[in-house]
């Protein structure tokens, strides 16, 4: 992976005694944040989040949360679309804040209503991955993310963080000689657009998630095990075209994974590298391999040293448009869209609390 080459360093001035002190500066990546006190904070709170583990912690969670001073609602949230209902009329409400109580899938829902407008984001983790949270160094206990939350509100300092926007395309596969793909919204999978802020899969590990969502037996983690296992029994590599800054690319690949964050699936560094702050989306290809060496490389996903084999490519677009015959990504582990897409950074996208 190639990165641009660094411009040299001006010398730095003679400081002036007499010059008045700088101001102390916020650190980087911080943003101020513009919120009054009879604003409300907007709970999304998915309790059956980590398979239930956290369920009675809500009631702590919003004692701390109201440490800050503002009145604290939890949104009436019956189902995967109410939620999402809910959080867009809290955002045009005008709220202080949204607050995500759950695992990845609550906090992807939330990513789709504070997108850009402004709106912090606070983070409790409870789920059994957390990606994101991990990356974005949230602390791990929802109680001690509740503070960092109401702590960053009362000094009036959030961060901003990128976050990916990916959007559908109308066209086939993308294979040489097809007409080119034109973006239209249109109605499919999920939103379109639909942000996200981990990873987005759009190989192996789409292909096993739509298995193992297909499948009504057994429940739980093992159901993921089984569809593994039967996708590796017909592991086949397919053709992408994969178009980096406007660079097109046509090759055979089994991974392909675009990251805003590092993580996915529970701590798989797949995109080891990718930084939420550098404006940027780092994109992981794994080239046609055999399943053993699949299973060979796979330990190697949860520290990120799989990017040193030489069947593993990595990359970095501001721009990425992906095109294949019969995928559906999964972003932040949550069904979006079938392929093609075009995926962008936004920098700034977010403003994150704690």
């Amino acid at each position: 992976m190639s990165h641009p080459e660094a411009t040299p360093a001006a010398e730095p001035a003679s400081p002036d005694p007499a010059a008045e002190p700088a101001p102390e500066r916020a650190p980087a990546g911080s943003r101020p944040l513009d919120v009054q006190l009879d604003q409300s904070i907007a709970v999304l709170a998915n309790p059956s989040a980590g398979r239930g583990r956290h369920a009675g912690a809500l009631a702590a969670v919003l004692e701390r949360l109201g440490t800050a001073g503002h009145p604290v609602r939890v949104l009436d949230a019956p189902d995967r679309d109410g939620a999402l209902a809910a959080a867009h009329q809290a955002v045009r409400d005008g709220i202080a804040a949204l607050v995500a109580v759950g695992g990845d899938g609550t906090l992807h829902l939330a990513f789709q209503a504070v997108a850009g407008t402004g709106t912090p984001l606070g983070v409790v983790p409870c789920g059994t991955g957390n990606d994101f949270a991990t990356e974005a160094g949230i602390p791990a206990d929802p109680q001690e993310a509740a503070a960092a939350v109401a702590r960053a509100l009362t000094s009036g300092q959030g961060r901003a963080l990128d976050l990916a926007r990916m959007t559908a395309l109308e066209g086939g596969g993308g294979r040489s000689g097809a007409e080119p793909a034109v973006k239209r919204p249109r109605p499919t999978i999920g939103t379109d657009p639909v942000w996200f802020g981990a990873v987005l899969g759009a190989g192996f590990d789409s292909i096993v998630n739509e298995k193992a969502n297909r499948m009504r037996w057994p429940k739980g983690p093992r159901r993921y095990d089984i569809a593994i296992m039967a996708e590796l029994a017909r592991l086949r590599a397919r053709v992408y075209t994969v178009t980096l800054d406007g660079v097109a690319r046509e090759e055979p690949a089994i991974i392909v994974a675009v990251g805003n964050t590092a993580s996915y699936g529970g701590g798989m560094r797949v995109c080891p590298d990718a930084d939420p702050t550098d404006g940027l989306l780092d994109v992981v290809i794994g080239r046609p391999m055999s399943r053993v060496t699949m299973m060979r490389i796979k330990p190697h996903l949860y520290n990120g040293t799989h990017v040193d084999h030489p069947l593993v490519d990595q990359y970095r677009a501001r721009t990425v448009t992906i095109a294949a015959e019969g995928i559906t990504t999964y972003a932040d582990g949550e069904r979006a869209l079938p392929l093609p897409v075009t995926v962008e950074a936004v920098p700034g996208a977010l403003t994150l609390l704690g």
